[in-house]
């Protein structure tokens, strides 16, 4: 229990959390002297979800709303960031403009939906999503299916430095500051006045909350995280198509917050790195690759191979997603974080 504004200001709530977490730091800030390309990028993937994910918790977890749209602002992000640096804006202006730019369709999204809650928000957003990808992949200012070619990346933060280890420095800091700002805005009116919305937005209003501007700014808010990703996303993967921002990868954003356990800054993190790992395993995975499981492995890959087709194959992973959303809902509703509060809980009173 918080007994004193000075425990609830400070950053480090214990001495072992800030001890883990500078350690965390100095292996990510090691890692680009020491892992190979490809782990970078790996880790550069996760980031940019952690960004993500952090983003739509400031609208799911902390102000109790829905989004199944929020590919179409990552969408944004990405594209307004390359077409800014094809017309000669220098990379950080156009990154940032990008992420405005994604803030103020957060903005503009968010007063329609002002009135809605539920399934109706849910499906607002959802069609938001789908408007923004048929939009880029129709428009010719877009470059249409293929998408605009990306920039390459030539901000130097290290001498020495490959594009890669420049770019994972980039992703790091920009995740580092994120999770900081955002367990921040928490802490202020503003966060307090989005939690007293999820609570009860009926309670918020009489006490003074400003049920309309406060709703809008988290869509804004989160919308802003998500663009910021957006950008990274683009120069990370080196090019950008509508085919990429697809409405599956909307439901892959609010899974990482709901396995990860909303209302927590760690939970979307626990969420954003399970679910990256999980997507870059199970992308392309293929029946041979069952047979490897020891024991079971060749009756699995049997059965697969009888009740499913090519293309069920190719989307098994969205099939552990739904498995591992259904587990958590019915054995841990606050996710990974919940199993992280209980494992501290268990240790503290062991062997009692």
């Amino acid at each position: 229990m918080k007994r004193s504004y000075y425990k609830d200001l400070r950053l480090f709530n214990t001495l072992p959390f800030g001890i883990w977490l500078a350690a965390c730091i100095l292996a990510l800030a090691a890692a680009p002297w020491w892992l190979g390309n490809y782990l970078l990028y790996v880790l550069g993937y996760i980031a940019i979800n952690v960004i993500v994910a952090v983003g739509l918790n400031v609208l799911v977890g902390y102000t109790g709303q829905i989004s199944l749209g929020h590919a179409g602002f990552f969408a944004i992000g990405a594209y307004a960031t390359v077409l800014l640096t094809q017309w000669g804006l220098p990379i950080p202006l156009a990154w940032l403009a990008g992420a405005l730019l994604a803030a103020i369709f957060g903005f503009l999204l968010g007063l329609p939906a002002l009135r809605l809650e539920g399934p109706y928000l849910a499906v607002i957003t959802l069609g938001f999503g789908l408007v923004v990808e048929n939009i880029l992949a129709k428009a010719a200012v877009f470059g249409g299916a293929t998408g605009p070619g990306v920039p390459p990346f030539s901000l130097v933060f290290i001498p020495g430095f490959s594009r890669e280890q420049n770019l994972y420095v980039l992703i790091m800091l920009a995740a580092g500051i994120s999770l900081l700002l955002v367990r921040n805005l928490m802490r202020t009116r503003v966060g307090r006045a989005f939690v007293a919305i999820r609570d009860s937005d009926v309670a918020a209003a009489c006490a003074g909350v400003d049920l309309t501007w406060y709703k809008t700014l988290a869509f804004a808010v989160s919308a802003f995280f998500t663009g910021l990703a957006g950008g990274l996303f683009a120069f990370h993967l080196g090019q950008v198509d509508p085919t990429t921002f697809n409405m599956m990868l909307s439901f892959l954003f609010l899974a990482m917050v709901v396995i990860g356990g909303i209302g927590s800054i760690l939970g979307p993190v626990l969420g954003a790195v399970t679910i990256s790992l999980l997507n870059l395993k199970l992308k392309g995975l293929k029946l041979a690759d069952f047979e490897q499981i020891p024991l079971a492995g060749k009756g699995i890959a049997q059965f697969l191979g009888r009740h499913f087709m090519e293309t069920g194959m190719a989307n098994i992973q969205f099939i552990v997603y739904g498995a591992i959303l259904v587990a958590i809902m019915l054995f841990e509703p606050l996710g990974l974080y919940g199993l992280w509060i209980r494992s501290k809980r268990y240790w503290r009173s062991w062997p009692l």
